[in-house]
């Protein structure tokens, strides 16, 4: 990544999309220029010249840095020796200054190989977010959508909160989930997680089986840490996976992994999803049967929203250590203006809630999820693998 490249994404002095940072160096040594030859002659600040490199590094390139200590040198050279024959500041001040420039050079180097690296790991953090929590066209599988995800970590892209949207032949799947635990070993199981739903979710003829298939392979990925020695071996992930079939014939199925009920937002109000009786995935073995729980089949009235959201909504506290009331305030909403149930308004009202309650200071990952059929598309069978 070159110089210019760091500065054009870095830099907050712009206008119209060109770099107005060398001004303010340059003002700064046309002030002190004139205020030393406009004052009296024992009145010397022409050594303060040495600040105009000091600037210019905090803000500028590494040549209009360079260009800048010369600048100051040259402009002192000429004040001092040229326009006073009395009062010299003479050569401390010559040698402070040229140090000056010098050491504010390489200051920027510095500067700009630390924004270099840092600019860097920013973009690998956001191929990271994009692989994990990939982009969903708009419509996709026939579902209106809406996401939001504020990362606890304000320095952190993604985390272990994890969605989807998959269509197939069989329907479109939907997957919401959150992962125990942070750092790298929690957006690794989410992950592992989201490329089996991907996978399955297009082949899978039922629900049932793409359920079956997640918690098989949050056992694989325990089992693969636990062997590789890692004090994560033991994580889990909580769950909802909804259903939509080819023909809209009002219902959802869902299965619940141990996960917060989903809610239903429409003209009728707000209610939420059964609850399920799954563990969470990864936990499946502390209670092991042959027979797991069979999808809960739930009936969808037309334009309601299916809102999925991870516990750091509902968690979300005040200073006064008051959660946040996700009902109320989705109810309230709603009934005063019924189109704020669209997904996009619904995801929206939520995120903003949630800060807004929470001052901002979120104490684990958040992330909104907001679907709902779109009426009249058929799903499935147009999607390609």
């Amino acid at each position: 990544m070159s110089d210019r490249e760091v500065l054009r994404r870095r830099q907050p002095l712009r206008i119209r999309g060109r770099s107005v940072a060398w001004v303010v160096p340059l003002l700064l040594l046309v002030g002190i220029t004139t205020v030393d030859v406009n004052t009296a002659a024992n009145v010397r600040i022409i050594s303060w010249i040495v600040l105009v490199p000091g600037i210019a590094a905090a803000l500028c390139g590494l040549w209009t840095t360079a260009l800048f200590a010369l600048l100051a040198v040259v402009d002192y050279v000429l004040v001092d020796s040229v326009l006073f024959h009395q009062y010299k500041v003479g050569w401390p001040d010559f040698v402070l200054v040229t140090l000056g420039g010098i050491l504010a050079t390489l200051a920027c180097a510095v500067r700009l190989r630390g924004e270099r690296r840092m600019l860097h790991m920013r973009d690998i953090a956001e191929t990271t977010r994009r692989t994990v929590l990939r982009p969903l066209p708009p419509g996709w599988a026939g579902l209106e959508h809406a996401a939001a995800y504020l990362a606890a970590d304000t320095e952190a892209r993604v985390g272990g909160d994890f969605y989807d949207i998959q269509p197939g032949p069989h329907g479109t799947r939907v997957l919401l989930g959150d992962v125990q635990g942070k750092g790298l070993g929690a957006v690794e199981a989410a992950a592992a997680l989201l490329g089996t739903f991907r996978e399955i979710g297009y082949h899978a003829p039922d629900l049932a089986t793409v359920a079956a298939h997640l918690e098989v392979r949050m056992g694989r990925h325990r089992f693969h840490t636990t062997s590789l020695g890692r004090a994560d071996g033991d994580r889990f992930a909580t769950a909802v996976l909804i259903g939509f079939p080819v023909v809209d014939d009002g219902t959802v199925e869902v299965v619940n992994f141990g996960h917060e009920p989903p809610l239903v937002i429409g003209a009728d109000g707000v209610r939420a999803l059964p609850a399920g009786d799954r563990l969470p995935l990864g936990l499946g073995e502390l209670v092991p049967t042959a027979h797991p729980p069979p999808p809960a089949r739930v009936r969808l009235g037309p334009g309601e929203t299916v809102l999925l959201t991870t516990d750091g909504v509902t968690e979300a506290r005040d200073g006064r250590g008051v959660f946040y009331d996700l009902v109320g305030q989705v109810a309230r909403a709603t009934t005063a203006d019924p189109g704020t149930a669209r997904p996009r308004r619904l995801t929206r009202l939520v995120r903003e809630g949630v800060l807004r309650h929470s001052g901002g200071h979120l104490v684990d990952d958040t992330t909104i999820f907001a679907v709902r059929r779109i009426e009249g598309v058929l799903l499935g069978g147009r999607f390609r693998a």
